[in-house]
């Protein structure tokens, strides 16, 4: 009499085959859906840069009536090259994930020429290595046919320079074929810029606060002109080279047993005017309770202070919390909360702060006879 058992072997290849098919078919509608997005993102960006290049030529014909409308350039540049490395972001995404499936093709954006290095910059050439046989048949007799060079421009802090790549081609006088070093890395496609240089422009844009317009002002006046769209889309690829690395701090920081939150306002430019967005902060130190892992911070931004943003940073997160008595947290700290509860830690600072203001009898009195 056969059993279940006999046929556990095919049920479990049928089953494997099945998982297999279905993770190509998610695999292919997502990168479709990448695919889309990036297409989207490529016919906004064109857009914005189109609608950018009118009002200059706009401006240009009519004269600039006011201080304002230099303003609003600055506002609508620093608008198009947020959207311009969304672009960019988005483009690798998708041909990342086209790349797993074989039946979907990444998108690719149309890119701007790339405009010639200024001649007064100094060259330095790095001799990448050269071959010293033959890569085909090993022989050692190779002769020197000329050099392919791939220039990349790099900055010293107050100086810039443009580095040359320079491969040298060999031929073998015994089999006749060509031997020359494969191209040397870079970190964004197409090479135009140096490590050094990108993560300056990243520093001064994420870190001080410094949209790429008045970076570029600053380059040109240093004899460097470089466009907002080029800049923009080497954020944008940098932003997606740098993805494993913030997901590696996210995992470290929400490893932890034990986390401190808050959220700060900060100040984010808009059309013609400035609103008030937030920072969400979530940091790991486990140096006071005897913790050997190094300490580590996670931040996000939002554009407003609703309860949805600590729900979704922590939705996977259960531990012990410390933070303000902010309301939007309340939802956290459910016994029945899923994956696991959230431990309230309040904050002393915070609890104090009604009892000062009860001690201070001098406040006290004046709000009296304000009648507040």
């Amino acid at each position: 009499m056969e059993t279940a058992s006999d046929h556990a072997p095919e049920s479990i290849a049928a089953l494997q085959a099945q998982l297999a098919d279905a993770r190509a078919a998610l695999d292919v509608k997502n990168a479709e859906l990448a695919v889309a997005k990036a297409q989207n993102a490529d016919d906004l960006a064109t857009i914005t840069h189109q609608n950018l290049v009118i009002f200059k030529l706009q401006n240009e014909l009519r004269g600039w009536r006011s201080e304002r409308q230099s303003r609003l350039l600055d506002q609508k540049e620093f608008e198009f090259e947020e959207i311009e490395a969304t672009a960019t972001e988005d483009e690798l995404i998708s041909q990342a994930l086209a790349a797993k499936t074989t039946n979907v093709a990444g998108f690719e954006r149309k890119k701007p020429v790339k405009k010639p290095f200024p001649d007064h910059l100094p060259r330095e050439r790095v001799l990448v290595p050269s071959p010293v046989v033959c890569g085909c048949c090993g022989g050692d007799r190779l002769r020197k046919l000329g050099e392919d060079i791939t220039e990349s421009l790099d900055v010293i802090p107050r100086q810039f320079r443009v580095l040359q790549y320079v491969r040298e081609k060999f031929s073998c006088r015994d089999c006749e074929k060509i031997s020359q070093a494969p191209a040397p890395f870079h970190a964004i496609p197409r090479a135009w810029a140096s490590p050094s240089l990108l993560a300056m422009i990243l520093v001064e844009k994420f870190g001080q606060h410094k949209p790429l317009n008045r970076q570029l002002d600053q380059y040109r006046n240093e004899g460097v002109d470089i466009s907002i769209s080029t800049a923009a889309d080497a954020v944008g690829a940098c932003c997606a080279t740098l993805k494993p690395l913030i997901s590696a701090l996210e995992r470290h920081v929400f490893a932890a047993e034990r986390l401190h939150g808050d959220d700060t306002t900060i100040p984010v430019q808009a059309r013609g005017h400035t609103i008030t967005g937030r920072i969400w902060g979530y940091v790991r130190d486990d140096k006071p309770f005897g913790g050997t892992s190094p300490p580590a911070a996670m931040f996000y931004y939002s554009r407003d202070r609703t309860e949805e943003h600590p729900l979704l940073h922590l939705k996977t997160w259960t531990g012990l919390f410390q933070a303000d008595a902010y309301a939007g947290y309340n939802k956290l700290y459910l016994p029945a909360r899923q994956p696991g509860p959230i431990y309230e830690a309040a904050c002393w600072v915070h609890a104090r702060r009604p009892f000062f203001a009860v001690a201070d009898y001098e406040a006290a009195a004046r709000r009296k006879a304000e009648g507040k």
